[in-house]
């Protein structure tokens, strides 16, 4: 039964490794975001040895400065951190094209810290609870990958417009509003020119009507 699950361990690995360098494309570096030791450590010894580079940051700013300069594989961000939270980190990897692209797993020891920020089901990336075994890590970064390549609905985002003063937010509520507004305003000038053509046709026909009699 021991040889078994060895065996069984050992495969778990062998295909993790697999997906990883299959992953790695123009990049081999995996980022750990988290500001305990023990956590990044515990990473980087639980995954298996291959063709990658784990990188690792204490912050969230040292975190955030990696993504901006590596080409990364795998981000693994803890959602409470110093400097920059998580969720700061988040927002920016998802304003950035390429960058919400790469698989991510979100770490914490409590869920409805994340679910209170992004509600669920996380279609694009995993969440991993702390504390995690081997196993529970593997699991998430093939979840992480395979979500990584789900389709995204396109949406309407937050714009910030900047003042001296400060910035005023345009909330997607608002976006929508307007966008409602210009159609409408759209409709009604269509329906006079409908009115207009209609008019025109009777007019056309009253002289046909005319002409034959």
């Amino acid at each position: 039964m021991g040889g078994f699950i060895s065996v069984n361990r050992r495969n778990r690995l062998l295909n993790l490794k697999f997906l990883l360098e299959q992953t790695v494309v123009a990049s081999n570096n995996i980022l750990v975001i988290d500001d305990t030791t023990v956590v990044r450590v515990k990473v980087r010894e639980m995954l298996p040895p291959g063709n990658f580079q784990v990188l690792d940051a204490k912050d969230g700013l040292e975190g955030l400065n990696l993504i901006r300069k590596e080409k990364l594989s795998l981000i693994m961000l803890d959602f409470l951190l110093p400097k920059m939270s998580g969720w700061e980190v988040f927002q920016h990897i998802q304003s950035q094209p390429e960058l919400k692209k790469i698989p991510l797993v979100i770490m914490s020891g409590r869920k409805e810290e994340v679910t209170e920020k992004i509600p669920e089901p996380f279609e694009h990336f995993e969440f991993l609870g702390k504390p995690f075994d081997q196993k529970q890590l593997i699991s998430a970064i093939k979840l992480a990958m395979t979500k990584a390549k789900n389709p995204r609905k396109e949406t309407l985002q937050t714009a910030t417009v900047s003042s001296h003063n400060g910035s005023a937010t345009l909330s997607a509520k608002d976006t929508s509003s307007v966008e409602i507004s210009s159609l409408n305003e759209k409709i009604v000038k269509m329906q006079g020119e409908i009115d207009g053509l209609k008019k025109q046709l009777a007019q056309v026909v009253t002289f046909i009507k005319q002409k034959i009699k």
